[in-house]
């Protein structure tokens, strides 16, 4: 996943960008990890069942200077990139994505961009 100035899951209308006032420990309070290479990644399930059961992920990362980031939902490896905004059988995976990512628009991590 490469690092750009804005991003979104494949599929997605909205575009966001990471958020002016985002700092290292607001980071670390919504649940982001540091990486080997310093930057943070967000990696949460998006069934609605379990969140031990992940068929599908949504992966967030965040560059290390905290300007760039990446916006990704994949299967349960991480390998491939899915589309849940295409078909109704993903209904819930896409209230379980908006719901953390309207988490992380009203902690000032994240700003929409259209």
């Amino acid at each position: 996943m490469a690092l750009a100035e804005t991003a979104k899951a494949l599929g997605a209308d909205k575009t966001y960008k990471l958020s002016g006032n985002v700092k290292r420990y607001t980071l670390m309070d919504t649940g982001f990890m540091k990486t080997k290479n310093g930057n943070f990644q967000l990696e949460r399930s998006l069934d609605p069942d379990s969140p031990f059961n992940a068929s599908i992920k949504l992966r967030i990362v965040v560059g290390k200077d905290l300007d760039k980031l990446s916006i990704a939902v994949t299967t349960a490896n991480g390998l491939r990139a899915v589309d849940i905004f295409k078909t109704d059988k993903t209904a819930a995976n896409v209230e379980q994505y908006q719901f953390v990512i309207d988490n992380l628009l009203e902690r000032q991590v994240l700003e929409l961009v259209n």
